[in-house]
């Protein structure tokens, strides 16, 4: 199994708050490895620094196997990594379809019409309302837009921030088959979630974020038995 995603010894600052603090990890092709942790401990600061949105101010982050820490963030997703950001962030004003074709923007070449239908074939209810003005959507419409719109990339790593934020318990439960679905579908995916139940639960491996650190690791499995991930994340 091929390491896609390197991650080592980064530190990220905000001014004179030191947000990351000397995390490593990696993301191995074809898994989902989720980031958890509470509010404020440095997850979405992490994708945001792969992305290229921020930068580090020591280590070194690797995807297959070359340096992106000074990519601008518009060449990380041409490179072949999507982040879904929190919050969605989709294109209010534009249709369902043309967030979409926004989405395949950055590519050159590929059948870009081909992915178009495998995304409807994902989420059959974006093509039902594929005319539709995308801020007239639900809240969990406007997620499977936000993925929908990441997958149009075309993306070797799919990064996932917060994917379950502001939605019902029958939402959230439907975001995470479909964040299944994807993974059977051949999808390396990387998840922040604050539902750490749902993200170990789905997640091959894990990594415990606090105040900027990494704190612990394993597997989804062995993260959801630990009676101390129980009592700090899962309410046991």
């Amino acid at each position: 199994m091929s390491t896609i995603l390197k991650v080592d010894n980064i530190n990220v600052y905000y001014g004179s708050i030191h947000a990351i603090k000397g995390i490593s990890f990696e993301v191995n092709e074809g898994e989902i490895v989720t980031l958890i942790g509470a509010n404020g401990a440095g997850k979405s600061t992490t994708l945001n620094t792969i992305s290229g949105l921020l930068h580090s101010k020591t280590g070194h982050i690797e995807f297959m196997g070359e340096p992106l820490n000074h990519v601008p963030s518009h060449k990380v997703v041409s490179k072949g990594l999507a982040l879904v950001p929190e919050g969605r962030r989709i294109f209010l004003q534009m249709s369902v379809q043309e967030n979409l074709d926004m989405g395949a923007f950055s590519r050159r070449g590929g059948n870009i019409d081909a992915d178009m239908e495998r995304v409807f074939e994902q989420f059959p209810r974006l093509k039902e309302r594929r005319k539709q003005v995308a801020g007239t959507l639900s809240g969990g419409e406007q997620q499977m837009l936000a993925m929908g719109r990441a997958l149009m990339s075309n993306p070797k790593l799919l990064m996932l921030d917060e994917p379950s934020m502001g939605l019902a318990p029958i939402l959230v439960e439907q975001i995470f088959d479909i964040i299944k679905n994807l993974h059977k579908a051949g999808t390396t995916i990387l998840l922040v979630e604050q539902n750490a139940q749902a993200a170990l639960s789905v997640a091959d491996r894990g990594y415990v974020l606090e105040t900027g650190k990494i704190v612990t690791t394993g597997t989804g499995a062995e993260l959801l038995a630990s009676p101390a991930i129980k009592k700090a994340y899962l309410g046991g």
